[in-house]
């Protein structure tokens, strides 16, 4: 049985939103083969997936949300952003309290004309101006 590790998000958490995308690697030492990386995903889609892929498997699936960012500057703050919190004394790190981690069982993982029909989705919302959301 796989391991699947994801954000635990509040609800109602815009970054629910976000695309997603799963990495998705070795459980345990005895294999070395790089990690494979899919998406973008809607998120419930991601983890479904995810948790399809890894249930009957010694594999770990890691969903988490892509950060699309239009320039350098929106990337050069997001990067600020992940060194200050690297910086912040120990306590202020959300650190690990912020995933989950579960063991998973077979699911119904969505079909391909679902995953296709979340793509859609994803693309308009990237696409919308940043003003309209």
């Amino acid at each position: 049985m796989g391991t699947l590790v994801t954000l635990d998000l509040p609800a109602n958490s815009p970054v629910a939103d976000l695309p997603w995308v799963i990495t998705i690697g070795s459980l345990g030492d005895g294999e070395d083969w790089e990690p494979v990386v899919c998406g973008p995903y809607e998120r419930a889609h991601a983890l479904a997936l995810a948790q399809a892929v890894v249930a009957d498997e010694e594999l770990m699936a890691v969903v988490e949300p892509l950060l699309p960012r239009p320039d350098a500057e929106a990337i050069r703050e997001e990067i600020e952003l992940a060194r200050a919190a690297a910086e912040a004394p120990e306590g202020d790190d959300p650190g690990e309290d912020d995933y989950e981690t579960r063991r998973v069982r077979p699911g119904r993982a969505p079909t391909e004309a679902e995953v296709r029909a979340g793509w859609g989705r994803i693309a308009a919302r990237l696409a919308a101006p940043a003003n309209a959301g």
